[in-house]
Formats: C-alpha cells, structure tokens, sequence
C-alpha cells in the first residue's frame, strides 16, 4: 500500500513539475505577445500587425489538436497560414514544446482537457 501511495504521490509531483516547467517556458518564449496569463495582451502586442492569439478562450483553443499547436510552435505562423510575424521556435526540445502545449491547455476556459485528478486512500 505504502509502495502504490509512493508511485500515485511521484506520478501527482511528476506533472505538477512539468506544468511548472510548461508555465516557465512560456513566460519566457510567448509572454512577450501572448500575456502572462494568455489573453493575447503582452507588451509586445501592441506593435503587432494581427492581435496574438487569446489562449484562455477555451471555445476557440479546445479546436486546436496537440499537433496544430506543435506545428505553430516549432514552425511559426506562416506554417499554419496563421501570421508570420509568430515566430518559430524551432531551437526548443520536443519535450519542452509539449511542456507548452500543457500549460496552454490549463488557460483555456472552458477546458475540455484535464488533469486526472489524483485520488489518494480508500
């Protein structure tokens, strides 16, 4: 019991970490134009062409698959026939760029992607 109770705490602290890791790498690749809390409101939003997309829109993120948002990322706008003033940040690890796409997934409002909540005892 004391060996199951280990794993779920690990497993719980495992993605709490990587949400953490997810909410650093964003504040410092697409705060600038995003917002730190993802409205599409950074300081650099202001001198943009088109307005950053607005992440906490959870009618229009829940949408976008993994895999769109991947591709945005690590090849920019122009890749998605988005703006190509969105830069791509192909210089990041698939790892961290998945790291991204988790915590932008916790922005959005509603949301239909989850965290499994933990259950810990009977």
């Amino acid at each position: 019991m004391v060996a199951v109770i280990a794993v779920v705490l690990s497993s719980a602290e495992s993605v709490a970490q990587e949400k953490s890791e997810g909410k650093k790498l964003y504040l410092t690749y697409c705060s600038g134009c995003h917002g730190e809390s993802g409205k599409g409101n950074g300081p650099a939003a202001t001198a943009l062409p088109a307005k950053p997309a607005n992440h906490t829109d959870g009618a229009v993120m829940n949408q976008l698959s993994d895999k769109y948002l991947f591709d945005i990322i690590t090849k920019g706008g122009a890749s998605v026939n988005k703006s190509p003033v969105m830069p791509a940040w192909g210089n990041l690890k698939e790892k961290q760029v998945r790291e991204i796409i988790g915590y932008l997934r916790t922005l959005a409002s509603p949301t239909k992607y989850r965290v499994p909540e933990t259950k810990i005892g009977p």
